[in-house]
């Protein structure tokens, strides 16, 4: 599904879920692991079988085979894994020990950008990306604090814990389809990553502002910004594809959000009319999302430097257009879910580099192997009194 039909791996597996309602929650993060780590160990897993990759039923039991070794140290047994010869599996994964794009399963140029950009760095954050991600979500405070959603999910026999630094966070102990809970359904809490949850408050927002989500999505952090702003404010949420603002809209009424607008773009007049008008501007940009390789373990096989070169290139014309709709003394924070400083610090110093007027407040980096969430870079920028918009 995701490499012969190109369909994202959280779609795949959402769409198997949805066939088997019947399934346990534990069946169900059995089924989403297993799913999640044939893709995140492919190459590897297709290196101990001794063969390229393939959609052939049979050596997907061939690979499914390797996986279950790896994951038990013991060959499996069933019809569809007899004749595998597992000494020469064993020593095929032994060899590729030796070199990191294949074993820790990543495109050769994904290992040589990583690299480039973070030097010796890179193989801790490459362990860590690969390593299985939290489920985390976040308390709606337009309907609860974060100790509250935590007793109403004790209640829903799902422990939490907090964290530090994200006060609206909680880590649920297990994995589990929170989707069923009442305090989902109800609008109690969203599901987003401690690390993202940290944007909209990097934003340094107040009841009452003019805000624009300039790049919102399904409205992750437009929610947030709407909570921090205790519904008070006014929020423009805009995006270039309209059926995730739907989605936004959707997840706007459950969260009993009101003070948002949705504004679709699809040229740059659709936003003229906002130029120096507003106190906050958030360019969450579009990136690589290596950040976010653990849940998403599907985005690394269509890396490439071209689509890398093009992903910066849009982020610089991003931030430059969306400079322009922040008032004098208003502020911008640009965000990537990326841990490529070129993604990040690089783009902010080319863009402080050519606008006069703007200065660097306050930078923060997220990192897997450090906080133990997903890779973020945010800037916070000020636009002075007499700046360039």
């Amino acid at each position: 599904m995701v490499f012969d039909e190109g369909k994202m791996a959280s779609s795949a597996i959402s769409e198997v879920l949805s066939r088997h309602p019947d399934w346990s929650d534990r069946k169900r993060a059995l089924f989403s692991n297993m799913f999640h780590d044939l893709i995140r160990w492919w190459r590897l897993l297709w290196t101990g079988a001794g063969r390229k990759p393939s959609t052939e039923d049979r050596w997907l039991w061939h690979v499914l085979g390797v996986l279950l070794l790896r994951w038990e140290d013991v060959p499996p047994r069933g019809h569809g894994f007899r004749g595998i010869p597992w000494e020469r599996v064993r020593k095929r994964l032994e060899r590729a020990r030796r070199v990191r794009a294949v074993r820790e399963s990543i495109p050769d140029e994904l290992d040589l950008i990583g690299k480039r950009e973070l030097g010796n760095e890179w193989d801790r954050v490459l362990r860590a990306l690969n390593s299985h991600p939290p489920l985390a979500v976040r308390a709606n405070r337009l309907k609860v604090d974060a100790g509250g959603l935590k007793d109403m999910l004790r209640e829903e026999g799902l422990g939490s814990t907090r964290v530090r630094w994200a006060p609206d966070a909680l880590v649920l102990k297990r994995k589990t389809n929170i989707f069923r809970t009442s305090a989902f359904r109800e609008g109690y809490l969203e599901v987003q990553d401690p690390a993202s949850q940290a944007v909209a408050p990097f934003l340094d927002v107040r009841p009452g502002l003019r805000v624009i989500d300039a790049c919102a999505g399904q409205g992750g952090k437009t929610l947030h910004l709407s909570a921090l702003m205790e519904n008070t404010g006014r929020i423009i949420a805009m995006d270039d594809v309209a059926w995730k603002l739907e989605m936004l809209k959707k997840r706007a009424r459950r969260a009993g959000a009101f003070d948002i607008r949705t504004v679709h773009v699809s040229s740059p007049r659709s936003y003229r009319r906002f130029r120096g008008a507003y106190d906050r501007v958030l360019v969450d940009a579009p990136c690589s999302g290596l950040g976010s390789l653990r849940r998403n373990p599907d985005i690394k096989w269509s890396f490439s430097s071209e689509s890398l070169d093009r992903l910066r290139e849009l982020q610089r014309r991003l931030i430059s257009d969306y400079s322009g709709l922040v008032r004098e003394g208003g502020k911008m924070v640009y965000a990537t879910c990326s841990i490529l400083p070129s993604e990040g610090e690089e783009q902010v110093g080319w863009f402080l580099g050519s606008r006069e007027g703007w200065v660097l407040e306050e930078e923060r980096r997220f990192r897997p192997d450090v906080e133990g969430f997903d890779g973020f870079y945010m800037a916070r920028l000020l636009r002075k009194d007499g700046g360039a918009g």
